[in-house]
C-alpha cells in the first residue's frame, strides 16, 4: 500500500463500512506503530495536543485500557466516562451527553454501548470523530482488526486460509467483525454452534455454517472459540455450560484435527473449561496475549487515521 494512500474515513463504526485497500492501510499503519510499545521510552507525539475520550456503558478491561494507552503514547490527553458516573443515570439522552461532552472539544470520542447502531447515531448529532468499541450485538471494529493483524503477523497472509469460529455467534459483535473482516481479506469462514445462537442470516456476512465442530475446525488455519454472552440472553439457550462443553468446546483431541501450524485465538474474557480446555488455551499454539498487544497498535493506528494522519 502506498504511504500516500488517503483515509477518508472520520468515524470508524464497522468493517462492513472499510474497503479493503482501507484494511490494508490500517494495518500497515499499525504495523509501523507497534514497534513504539518496545521502545523504553513508549511515547511519540503524533498526537500531541488531541483529546481522546472514551465512553463506555458496558464492562470492559483490554478494550478500554488499550485505547487509553494507544492515545497516552500519542501523547494525547485521555479522559474516561463510566456510565455509572455519567448524566444518563440522571436521565439525560445519550445525544445530550455527546453534545456535552462535544462542547469541551474532544477530538476523538470512542464509545462503547449496549444498544446496536448507537454510534452510528452518534456521528447524526455530534460532529467528533467516533470510533465504535463495540455496540450491542453489532460490532466491535478494533477487534476484528487486531484479529487480522494478528493472524497476518503469523501467517504472513489472510487470503486463502481456514478460519473456523464456534460458539455463540448471534450476540458476539466480535464474531460478525470477523466474519465480515476475514471474508473480505479472502479467508474462507466457517461457524458454529447450537442451533439456538446461530443468526438465520449468517451466511450473508460471508460464512459457512457446519453442522459440528469437527467439520468446523478439520483443516482449519484459524480456531476462535467464543464465549457465551449471558448478560445478551433474555432466557437460556442451551441446558448447562457442561453440556456445551461436551458438544462444542475446543480441547485437545478437537484442535488436532486443525492443520498441525493452526493458530488458536479467543477475543476474552475466556471462559476456561467452557468453550475452551484450560491446557489448550496456555499451548503454544495459543495466541491470545498477542492478540492483546496488537489491539494498541491497531488502536493508535484507528485514531491516527481518524484524525488525518498519513
Amino acid at each position: 500500500m502506498s504511504s500516500t494512500y488517503l483515509f477518508g474515513h472520520k468515524n470508524i463504526l464497522g468493517l462492513d463500512h472499510l474497503s479493503v485497500p482501507d484494511i490494508e492501510h490500517i494495518l500497515n499503519t499499525a504495523e509501523s506503530f507497534r514497534e513504539i510499545s518496545h521502545r523504553a521510552i513508549k511515547k511519540v507525539p503524533v498526537l500531541r495536543g488531541k483529546t481522546v475520550v472514551t465512553l463506555f456503558f458496558e464492562p470492559s478491561t483490554r478494550t478500554r485500557l488499550s485505547f487509553d494507552i494507544a492515545a497516552t503514547r500519542m501523547s494525547a490527553d485521555t479522559f474516561s466516562i463510566a456510565a455509572s458516573t455519567s448524566s444518563t443515570t440522571k436521565g439525560e439522552t445519550l445525544a445530550d451527553t455527546a453534545r456535552n461532552i462535544e462542547a469541551l472539544a474532544p477530538d476523538i470520542l470512542v464509545m462503547r454501548h449496549p444498544s446496536s447502531g448507537a454510534p452510528h447515531y452518534l456521528t447524526k448529532h455530534i460532529k467528533t470523530s467516533v470510533i465504535n468499541a463495540g455496540d450491542g450485538t453489532h460490532e466491535h471494529p478494533s477487534q476484528g482488526l487486531l484479529d487480522l493483524m494478528t493472524v497476518k503477523e503469523h501467517k504472513g497472509r489472510i487470503a486463502g486460509l481456514k478460519v473456523a469460529i464456534i460458539g455463540d455467534i448471534s450476540h458476539s459483535r466480535v464474531a460478525h467483525s470477523d466474519i465480515i473482516g476475514f471474508a473480505k481479506m479472502g479467508a474462507e469462514v466457517f461457524v458454529c454452534g447450537p442451533a439456538t445462537l446461530i443468526p438465520r442470516e449468517v451466511e450473508k456476512l460471508g460464512a459457512t455454517v457446519c453442522s459440528s465442530v469437527e467439520e468446523a475446525v478439520r483443516d482449519a488455519d484459524i480456531v476462535m472459540p467464543l464465549r457465551i454472552q449471558k448478560e445478551r440472553q433474555a432466557d437460556p439457550l442451551i441446558p448447562s455450560f457442561r453440556e456445551y462443553a461436551a458438544c462444542f468446546g475446543i480441547n485437545r483431541k478437537i484442535l488436532d484435527t486443525a492443520r498441525p501450524d493452526a493458530l488458536l485465538m479467543h477475543p476474552g474474557p475466556i471462559n476456561r473449561g467452557v468453550e475452551l480446555a484450560p491446557d489448550v488455551a496456555d499451548s503454544p499454539q495459543a495466541v491470545i496475549l498477542d492478540q492483546v498487544t496488537n489491539g494498541v497498535a491497531i488502536r493508535m493506528a484507528l485514531m491516527y487515521l481518524v484524525l488525518g494522519g498519513e
